[in-house]
């Protein structure tokens, strides 16, 4: 009998780190070489946010941002340029509690989107051409500080 709580307390503790504690995840503010901001339209939401999504079993960061952006845009990664920001406010994400880590990132290659189930449309914008009005999630804010050259802890 005291085996099978001791067994019990382990599955607890496991269901608990699994399903109570926020899922790591990335947005990418893809530049071109001409300068030009790449977005994506989700279908879920139907709004332009930046491309991204959550950090796989084994994966690091860089390799997310790799992955997700070779999914979503069929652009190649060059560089990781830099940090922007760590947002992990509870209500960042409707679906879930995520803390999503934000980079500005080099990349090259052709547009394709490789994910059809997940994005509708993928354009690059010059900075005077970036779509008005609300972004996916809290991408407003990400691409908000951004712009204004801050590192931010949110």
């Amino acid at each position: 009998m005291r085996r099978l709580r001791r067994s019990w307390q382990y599955i607890q503790t496991a269901l608990k780190l699994i399903f109570r504690h926020p899922l790591p995840g990335t947005s990418i503010i893809p530049i071109l070489p001409d300068g030009r901001i790449i977005l994506t339209r989700s279908y879920d939401t139907g709004l332009w946010g930046l491309p991204g999504g959550m950090v796989e079993w084994g994966e690091d960061i860089a390799t997310t941002v790799q992955r997700e952006l070779a999914e979503e845009t069929g652009l190649e990664l060059v560089a990781i340029r830099r940090l922007v920001g760590v947002y992990s406010a509870p209500e960042r994400d409707t679906r879930f509690h995520s803390i999503c880590i934000v980079v500005e990132a080099a990349v090259q290659g052709t547009i394709q989107i490789q994910d059809r189930l997940e994005i509708s449309e993928v354009r690059a914008f010059r900075l005077s051409e970036l779509p008005q009005g609300e972004f996916s999630y809290d991408h407003t804010q990400q691409l908000e500080n951004y712009l204004k050259g801050l590192t931010t802890l949110a």
